[in-house]
């Protein structure tokens, strides 16, 4: 079970040595089990992935080279990025996990950590990189562009090219016409509680959604109609029961690159990266028809997704101005507490719209991909953490709990009401 340290929990704290001291960021060629990773071998990249997970030696490289293992859509930066001001020096935060106390230095040399950065504000506080990974790489993502996915939702509302949540997937994708995803309203599938029979949960060869994967990208791919209209028996009425499910996402990104005319990849452009002020191309893998992964697979350099974090701590507000309408952050990112979207992991997480949502009184929430991607927003303090790392087991790793332990304790003692 995940262990959850009170936000009251105190801590002392200062800066390390001189690996530390610098404020800029930290590198390293190594990491925990450097060599069982490809050290050797320079981190070599897999010739081709489809299938969520891959091969020990080849996951740094496929997590940071994912464009050169599978056709991907760019999303350009805008002429200039918004600033990231950096601390005086990288702070050097303490958290209390299985019985001892420990140092952020503690836990890189325990987990297999690409990239870490954790920043406030405006402000970078920590940024360091493992396994000769650096901060010009773009990093997979896995399911955290699910969370991209919905905002472009919210977008699209705002707009007006979506008139409401409570249309039908139908409405916007007319081919899903007569199927259960079809005649699921977007609000139920924006919350993952469709009804509709997929199994998602160690991501082992015969689950759905290495179903849903081969059929977008494999050798014999048909389709994103046609992979959707594979899963079509309904176990639940929509909007009663929440059941993890990458096809939802994949609905989803239909019904908004159909309502607003777009790629994917080019509304997220002009709608979100662009006004972000990003300092790198980003890109999103797409299948053999063109169509982006919404569930899956969009890579960016760690300070762009600092970005993204930042905004997403601003309730939807960046570089000037309101990217993303600020009610729908809040309707996305909160769930009543008698709500059938509380107690979905683990004693009192929640799931809103495409988007974790974090333990206690305090509104904080998660976006999460396997094998130990994770994106933390604190709203009250404009506190944030990027996390990329190279699990070998996609979930459920007995390891990974000790993320949120080390979340918990930066608010703890960095997360002042800003």
């Amino acid at each position: 079970m995940i262990r959850f340290l009170p936000i009251a929990f105190l801590f002392m704290f200062a800066f390390e040595g001189a690996a530390f001291a610098d404020s800029g960021p930290v590198f390293s060629s190594t990491g925990p089990d450097a060599e069982a990773y490809g050290a050797s071998m320079g981190y070599p990249v897999p010739p081709f992935e489809y299938p969520p997970g891959t091969r020990q030696d080849f996951m740094v490289g496929l997590q940071s080279r994912y464009d050169q293992v599978t056709p991907v859509r760019t999303v350009p930066k805008p002429p200039s990025p918004s600033i990231l001001k950096r601390a005086a020096g990288q702070i050097s935060p303490v958290y209390h996990y299985d019985g001892r106390q420990k140092a952020i230095g503690d836990y890189l040399d325990r987990h297999p950590v690409t990239g870490l950065l954790i920043a406030r504000g405006d402000t970078i506080l920590f940024e360091r990189y493992q396994y000769a990974r650096s901060d010009q790489d773009r990093l997979l993502s896995y399911s955290m562009a699910k969370t991209i996915t919905a905002l472009l939702v919210g977008i699209a509302i705002a707009e007006g090219a979506i008139r409401s949540i409570d249309d039908t997937a139908a409405t916007y994708v007319p081919e899903l016409a007569g199927t259960e995803y079809g005649a699921t309203a977007l609000r139920a599938l924006l919350q993952m509680s469709s009804g509709v029979a997929f199994r998602e949960i160690s991501y082992q060869a015969d689950e759905d959604v290495v179903k849903l994967h081969r059929a977008l990208l494999g050798k014999e791919a048909i389709g994103p109609v046609a992979a959707l209209r594979q899963f079509n028996t309904r176990h639940a009425a929509p909007g009663m029961r929440f059941t993890y499910a990458s096809s939802e996402t994949e609905v989803l990104g239909l019904v908004v690159s159909r309502a607003v005319k777009m790629q994917l990849a080019d509304y997220l452009a002009t709608r979100i990266w662009q006004k972000l002020g990003a300092e790198s191309d980003a890109a999103w893998a797409v299948d053999t028809t063109g169509q982006e992964l919404a569930y899956c697979c969009f890579i960016a350099t760690l300070r762009d997704w600092a970005r993204l974090g930042l905004m997403l701590a601003n309730d939807g507000m960046w570089n000037g101005q309101q990217i993303v309408p600020r009610q729908w952050i809040l309707d996305a990112t909160a769930v009543r507490e008698d709500s059938y979207l509380r107690s979905t992991i683990a004693p009192s997480w929640g799931y809103g719209y495409q988007v974790w949502i974090l333990p206690g009184q305090r509104r904080m929430f998660l976006l999460l991909g396997i094998s130990g991607q994770n994106l933390f927003v604190d709203p009250e303090s404009k506190l944030i953490m990027v996390h990329t790392a190279v699990r070998t087991t996609p979930v459920g790793d007995p390891k990974s709990p000790e993320v949120v332990a080390l979340w918990y304790a930066l608010v703890a003692q960095y997360g002042l009401r800003q």
